[in-house]
């Protein structure tokens, strides 16, 4: 069951934005849940320059299955013209954690 559960980071320009997305996605029932880390500092390369600004972060939990349908979506939704979007799978985790997860995505 682990393996079809995946996490997934994003980062935002605020706590507002990601908690509209974020709440959006949750009511598709394209994830499970959405935490919303309220700041970070980010330093990054873009357009052949170093930037640096505050962000939030948003860390989705949801079925793999799901994982085309979120992704899309999420880039409807998403105010930057590149979101950062990366998924990991879970390896290990609580056996009704998990079966939660693939539960509040179902259809």
């Amino acid at each position: 069951m682990a393996d079809e559960v995946l996490i997934v980071f994003c980062t935002f320009p605020d706590p507002d934005k990601a908690r509209t997305v974020v709440k959006q996605i949750i009511d598709l029932r394209l994830a499970a849940c959405g935490n919303i880390l309220p700041q970070v500092h980010s330093i990054y390369r873009w357009k052949g320059k170093v930037e640096s600004g505050d962000e939030c972060v948003a860390i989705f939990k949801l079925a793999a299955a799901k994982y085309p349908d979120f992704e899309k979506k999420l880039c409807e939704l998403h105010p930057y013209d590149l979101p950062e979007v990366v998924a990991w799978r879970i390896e290990k985790g609580l056996p009704e954690y998990l079966r939660w997860v693939l539960e509040s995505c179902a259809t």
